[in-house]
């Protein structure tokens, strides 16, 4: 078993990238569900911008790792890692709604999911 430093499958990434993007997009005026879904694990207002930029990063970071080396492989792996970030911060706080279950763990997944079929060589 090896990494590829390019995604042998490309869409994956590209899907991912489009998720990212529009749910970076949607940070900037969010909708209900996303703000209940934060509330319920208690992230101070205060703090939202982060998510934001973490969303708009992973976005560019996608995008530059279809042609740069080790970038897309990277930014992946981040994304895996926020959403295992995230799960926890869910189970902490006993917010495990529909929120946790379809989003959260569906993108934990998800991003795995790329995460392995784009980079893992068998």
């Amino acid at each position: 078993m090896s990494l590829s430093e390019l995604p042998s499958l490309i869409w994956p990434v590209v899907v991912l990238l489009v998720i990212q993007a529009g749910d970076a997009a949607m940070m900037l005026r969010p909708p209900r569900f996303i703000v209940d879904c934060l509330e319920s694990v208690r992230l101070p207002r205060d703090w939202w911008w982060a998510l934001t930029t973490a969303k708009a990063a992973s976005v560019v970071g996608l995008l530059v790792g279809l042609w740069v080396p080790g970038v897309a492989m990277t930014t992946t792996a981040a994304i895996v890692v926020y959403f295992l970030a995230a799960a926890a911060s869910h189970i902490r706080a006993r917010a495990l709604s529909s929120a946790f279950w379809v989003n959260c763990l569906g993108m934990l997944l998800l991003s795995l999911a790329v995460l392995v079929g784009s980079f893992v060589r068998l």
